[in-house]
């Protein structure tokens, strides 16, 4: 506003002044005209001179339209910059786009690297106007050199990937990386961060998976205390770009890779964040119980269990069979009580136990993290064998699966564990079977991951809680 005024007045100065030199003009056409007027009407070749330069000027157009279509003159070409603004301004206005009957887009998830300098940025985002991409958001991971810049992209489906990463090269980005986005990612960071440490207040074995989710597809995995050099520190920025090292406030570390991306310190800080958060909050677990009812009709309450229950765990151990024990664990019966602290650890998965009337547990179901895979192992008390119990915590387990947004669970059995096998027919899922060595391994592929992925399995989930 106070710039406003004086602005205006000088443009009413400049009006006036224009003005002048436009009267001033009119005046001198006037005498030059009243000139060439005596001249023709008092000379003695007056008309012939006006002729001849009719003629002349008749000659002069003629010559100048010949040269202009033969091509030895163009207009003068506009800045680079003009130029840009005006294709970008151009590909922005929805009815400059070619009609080409095709309204399919997808969605990509874009990496790469500019130089930190005024107009870089502009510069990738115009090569991409260009191209018809839109640019849903943008995040941006300042470096010692330069700027990461990731971005969520809304193209048409017919722009292949290895033109979109030579649209983003040629406009100066470097270390290009992309792939396929989904429905999921449109969540902006802020809301996906709140969601994340919610997800982890509230359950420890969320841990893993909100770092999964916050930096896409990449592989963790748990160290447990003194097998490993914790002594690197809470996050070993140091080592390899695409391996980051966190410590586990349960103890041990949590490493997590990534094939091609490098970490950004941005990530690093996310990470401690979710970690240090996770420490503050210490023990705690979901304390719901789902209350099932057996074929037969006994109840039985299904939990969550963790490392506090396992001297439940090794007396239910004792009242199996070794036959049973060596089915489930594949391997000598001596050996299969060393392997709860892994199994009921809450950084390498959920544990669910179904507990008797009287308390006592009856089975125990495992959802074990596997990089991008997820393992189900069922272990059921002979006595509760063959009662439709391990079925009952099998769909409990691929439930947790859904509801983690996993795509299949697999589980690894023996080839003679009928039990087992019949148990995963029962799922009424797509299943596919891998033997070798007397080794079966079932995969079970799960519904799409969604808000309603539960509402497409093939039973009815049951939320009877205590």
């Amino acid at each position: 506003m106070p710039h406003t005024t004086p602005a205006s007045a000088s443009a009413r100065r400049r009006h006036w002044g224009r003005d002048l030199v436009e009267v001033a003009a009119v005046f001198a056409a006037m005498a030059l005209a009243d000139c060439v007027a005596d001249l023709v009407s008092n000379g003695p070749d007056g008309l012939t001179l006006l002729i001849a330069t009719t003629v002349a000027l008749l000659l002069a157009a003629c010559a100048h339209t010949w040269w202009v279509r033969r091509g030895g003159h163009h207009r003068p070409q506009p800045q680079p910059a003009a130029a840009e603004a005006a294709a970008a301004s151009t590909v922005a206005t929805p009815d400059s786009l070619p009609a080409d009957g095709s309204d399919e887009t997808a969605l990509w998830r874009l990496r790469t690297t500019v130089r930190d300098t005024p107009g870089s940025l502009g510069s990738v985002c115009t090569a991409l106007a260009r191209s018809r991409v839109d640019v849903i958001t943008l995040q941006t991971h300042p470096l010692a050199e330069g700027t990461v810049d990731e971005f969520l992209l809304r193209a048409p489906a017919a722009l292949t990937a290895a033109t979109l990463a030579l649209t983003v090269s040629d406009a100066g980005g470097t270390d290009t990386w992309l792939e396929r986005a989904d429905a999921h990612d449109l969540v902006d960071t802020p809301v996906r961060m709140l969601t994340l440490a919610t997800r982890t207040a509230l359950d420890p074995a969320e841990l893993p998976l909100a770092l999964r989710q916050m930096f896409g597809r990449c592989t963790i995995t748990s160290t447990p205390a003194g097998a490993a050099d914790e002594a690197a520190g809470a996050s070993r920025e140091g080592a390899a770009p695409t391996v980051m090292q966190l410590r586990d406030p349960a103890g041990g570390t949590v490493t997590v890779r990534r094939e091609h991306l490098p970490f950004t310190p941005t990530e690093f800080a996310r990470a401690r964040a979710l970690v240090e958060l996770d420490a503050r909050l210490g023990v705690r677990r979901p304390t719901a119980r789902d209350v099932l009812t057996l074929p037969e009709g006994n109840e039985i309450t299904v939990r969550r269990v963790g490392p506090e229950d396992r001297p439940a765990a090794l007396e239910m151990h004792e009242r199996c069979s070794p036959a049973t024990l060596a089915m489930r664990y594949h391997g000598p019966v001596g050996d299969a009580d060393r392997y709860l602290g892994h199994l009921l650890s809450d950084r390498f998965g959920r544990s669910l136990a179904a507990e008797t009337a009287s308390g006592r547990i009856a089975a125990l179901g495992h959802l074990l993290w596997d990089g991008e895979e997820s393992e189900v192992a069922l272990l059921v008390e002979d006595a509760w064998q063959r009662r439709g119990l391990g079925l009952l915590l099998l769909r409990k387990l691929v439930e947790l699966a859904v509801e983690a947004g996993r795509e299949s669970v697999y589980a690894v059995t023996r080839a003679a564990n009928t039990g087992m096998v019949a148990t995963m027919r029962e799922l009424g899922l797509p299943l596919d079977y891998q033997v070798e060595d007397g080794t079966l391994v079932i995969t079970a592929t799960l519904p799409p991951a969604g808000e309603s992925a539960a509402a497409h399995l093939p039973w009815t989930v049951v939320r009877r809680s205590v």
